[in-house]
């Protein structure tokens, strides 16, 4: 709600980047008790923004006249009706006709006055970059306790240990599709090359020798 100039300003317990979320931490501080009145919400970098909805012309400006009207025509039967109880329907009817008339021509006659200014419907806003959830001094710690409580994050989950994998038996075959790597030689053991099949020639030596100079 707009409108009125507070006398006390309080301090910053939390800052957020849309109304909505303003909002509801607003609510969540009055679920906890914590007097209305010494909260506020103060929007930073205010802006207005007008959206265009459509074409004004006379056609509209009739439509729109008219529904008017009707408000104003139930407004008139409504006070003929408290008045004269025994009144007919069509007086009813009638005063509801007369009521959309006078809506349509005060809404043509409108809008043949602003139309070489302004010949298009809009809705204007009034947005903020960021607004501020301030509470007055004597609830200050109990608010914050509240928003923090409520903006605070969940602790991860400790991920849980590996589990040490048990050494291979040596005396248990490997399953079909298993890899099995070669154990290391151990120290001072010979390690022969690998031989060749016997229908594969060897490969010619190479180096000085291998002509027999």
């Amino acid at each position: 709600m707009m409108g009125g100039i507070p006398q006390e300003h309080g301090e910053k317990i939390a800052d957020y980047a849309t109304y909505q979320a303003a909002q509801k931490a607003v609510s969540q501080l009055v679920e906890a008790d914590i007097p209305a009145r010494d909260i506020a919400i103060i929007g930073h970098g205010l802006r207005s923004v007008e959206t265009v909805t459509g074409r004004l012309g006379y056609a509209a400006a009739a439509r729109s006249g008219a529904i008017n009207g009707i408000l104003l025509g139930l407004l008139f039967s409504a006070i003929f009706v408290l008045g004269t109880p025994n009144a007919a329907i069509q007086l009813f009817v009638g005063v509801m006709f007369v009521g959309i008339a006078l809506g349509m021509l005060m809404s043509l006659i409108t809008y043949a006055i602003v139309r070489r200014r302004r010949d298009y419907t809009s809705v204007t806003q009034v947005l903020a970059d960021r607004y501020e959830v301030t509470v007055l001094p004597r609830s200050i710690h109990r608010a914050r306790e509240i928003v923090g409580r409520a903006v605070a994050p969940a602790a991860p989950a400790p991920a849980a240990p590996h589990a040490p994998q048990p050494p291979a038996d040596a005396s248990v075959p490997p399953q079909y599709g298993e890899r099995v790597d070669p154990a290391p030689p151990q120290y001072g053991e010979r390690v022969d090359p690998p031989r060749l099949p016997d229908d594969e020639p060897a490969p010619p030596a190479t180096g000085p020798d291998a002509d027999g100079r």
